[in-house]
Formats: structure tokens, sequence, C-alpha cells
């Protein structure tokens, strides 16, 4: 088996029935989409062929021969992901969403752009699962990493690497609750929709690197239809010159919301955290937001590598009946994007049995930019 076949071979059972766009199956980026990036994601989902990511994407450094021109901030310590105290208030809302938007763009227009042969991307990816035995849950951790070429045409390939970094209890309680249950090395857990249950294992398993030839028409990125560099890269910066270029792709995946604000958040998420656009069009993707009706701010945000940042929400249906709120965390102060997060409002589909303010599905942002270096 190469290593294609063994990333695609990889892919969680329990995302069999949803449908994919080719660069996020291909990069296998994320383990549990609620929605497109949501909100992922024909995932997570909006975001480059192997990248975050997500992506996810999604903790990890970079190789030191690689040099990026995006995010980099040390982690610290927080609470596990998944524990309804490590989740700030849905409803502490102080902030205008406008002005906090706005803000982020002229921050984001600033954002060195530079250059390279790839777009590299790296993310770190947390899920949240119920033990098929015992009452406990597991936190399941994988690192993505993606280049993209920025040439098209033949010969040019796309890379990916994805490991799994093992999974475990997600807070102290539920650690003893698998001590319990003999501190199994391999935990069933419960999938909704699943007949069977899901095998993840504690420990680290062996990053699998691959290639592939870009697809027909060199479509390796996902913005409500299937995109190519070129098409990313001639974006518009005017945010309503932008705007309608979106909305024309939208009606083309099944898994995405139909509402206007939920789609455009969704696609825009792609825009700002990993995709390689111009830093004037992310700027673009700010503005968009700013006056979108729906979406809040939440101030104090930390994400699951221990970044403090500010998020942007929209609140989304879900498969199941459930409403996740769908969170871009960025830094205020450089106006980058963090992470991506999927919240449970009220239980449902892939989140049932959560409580709500639980972070069930997370998307860390480690690296994004350009590079001349490959695997």
């Amino acid at each position: 088996m190469n290593p294609i076949e063994e990333l695609k071979a990889a892919r969680p059972a329990h995302l069999d029935d949803r449908p994919v766009d080719p660069r996020t199956r291909a990069a296998e980026l994320s383990r549990a989409m609620a929605a497109p990036r949501p909100v992922r994601r024909r995932r997570r989902a909006v975001r480059p062929a192997w990248g975050l990511g997500l992506a996810g994407a999604a903790a990890a450094v970079t190789a030191a021969a690689v040099v990026v021109s995006m995010n980099g901030t040390a982690p610290a310590p927080r609470p596990p992901v998944g524990s309804p105290a490590s989740v700030p208030s849905t409803q502490k809302v102080t902030l205008s969403a406008r002005d906090v938007l706005l803000a982020a763009a002229g921050k984001a227009d600033r954002q060195p752009e530079g250059k390279g042969e790839y777009w590299h991307t790296v993310s770190v990816q947390r899920t949240l699962f119920t033990a098929a035995k015992g009452d406990y849950r597991v936190l399941d951790k994988r690192r993505d990493e993606g280049w993209t070429p920025s040439a098209t045409g033949a010969g040019q390939e796309q890379w990916g690497r994805m490991q799994s970094l093992g999974a475990r209890p997600a807070t102290e309680k539920d650690r003893q609750a698998w001590e319990r249950a003999g501190s199994p090395t391999a935990i069933e857990v419960t999938v909704p929709g699943k007949r069977r249950p899901m095998v993840l294992k504690t420990s680290p398993r062996r990053a699998m690197t691959g290639h592939s030839p870009l697809p027909d028409g060199d479509e390796v990125f996902w913005l409500g239809r299937n995109v190519t560099m070129k098409d990313l890269r001639e974006l518009p910066s005017d945010p309503d010159t932008l705007k309608k270029r979106l909305l024309a792709w939208k009606g083309q995946d099944t898994d995405v919301p139909k509402s206007g604000d939920a789609w455009l958040f969704v696609v825009s998420m792609g825009l700002i955290m990993d995709m390689p656009v111009t830093s004037e069009v992310r700027g673009a993707a700010f503005r968009m937001l700013a006056e979108l009706d729906d979406v809040k701010v939440v101030e104090n945000v930390t994400d699951a590598e221990g970044r403090p940042g500010t998020a942007v929400t929209i609140n989304e249906r879900t498969q199941g009946g459930g409403v996740t709120e769908n969170r871009l965390i960025f830094d205020e102060a450089t106006g980058r994007a963090l992470a991506n997060e999927n919240v449970v409002v009220k239980p449902g589909g892939l989140q049932a049995g959560f409580e709500p303010g639980t972070v069930w599905n997370s998307t860390a942002l480690i690296e994004a930019g350009w590079t001349d270096a490959k695997p």
C-alpha cells in the first residue's frame, strides 16, 4: 500500500457518510467536522489539499528547514479541551463584532505575504469521543502537514503528512474512570450513527508522508466549489466584490449550511485561516464577515494550544437536530487566525451526549505560509 492509499485507509469510519471534497479527503484533514470546515467542512471544509487542515488541521513545530510567513505563537497550558469549564461563556458578548472584525481586517492587510514554491500548513486537530465501555471521555489528537505547489501543470505534486498523536482521557475525572476500566491502550469509542465502535490508540503512531499529482484542472482547494491556486490568487480584495464571487459558487456542496450568513462564514474561514490568498483578500474576508448580521464576538478565548485570542462565532444546525457554535479564533494584535472550534449549543448528531459549552472538535493552526522546502 503506497502512502496515499495509507492516508485514505486511515480516514475515520464515522466520516464515510459525509461528502468530502478532494483536497480534504487527500489530506485527511478533519476527524469530525460538524459542518463545513463546518460549517467545517465539506471540512473544516475550506482548506488546502493537504493543509490544516482542516482543516483542521491542525501541535507541533515545523521542520527547521521550512520558512513560513504566518503564525508561530508558543503554546501555553490550558484546561483540557472538552471540559465545559475550559470554554468561555458563549453569552459573554461585550464587543461589537463589526468593530472587532474591521480592526482585524486592518491588521490582516499588513501581514507579510512571503513567497515560495509551496504553500505549507501545519495544524493539530482534536476530537472528543465517549468510551463505549466505562464512564469516561477521550480526546483524540492528530497532526496534519501539507505542501501545495504554487506552480500548476504537468509534473507538479502535492504532499501531505499525517500523524496520530494518540488519544487520552479528556479530564482528570475521565482519567480516573479510564484507570478503573483497566487503563486500556486501545479504547473503543462510540460514534453516533455507527453500529460499531471505533478504536483509538493511546500511543502516537508513525507519521505517514505521501504525495500525488495535482488532480485534473489543478483544483486542490475548496471554496464553495473546487478551485485552483490561480483562482485563489485572483480573488478580489474589495469585500462586496468578494462576497458576490463567493455567492456565485454557492450551492455546489451538499454538506454546508444553506443560509447565506452561515455559508459565507464557513468559506471565509478558509480564506482567513489557511488558504494562500493575498493579505488584501484576507482583510477583505474579515470586512465581509463584519457586515453579517448573525455573527457575534466572544472575548478572552483560549484555543486548544493555550493561545489567547478573540473569537467570532455563528450558530449552525447540524445533522441529528443539534446546534453547534462555530468559532474562528484569531489574534487581535496581528489579525492572524489561531484556530477553529465547534462548541456544543444543543446536543445532537455527532455531538450527542455532550453538555452545552463543550468543545467537541477543534483545529489549531500552527503554521501557514510560503516555503521553498518540501518533505
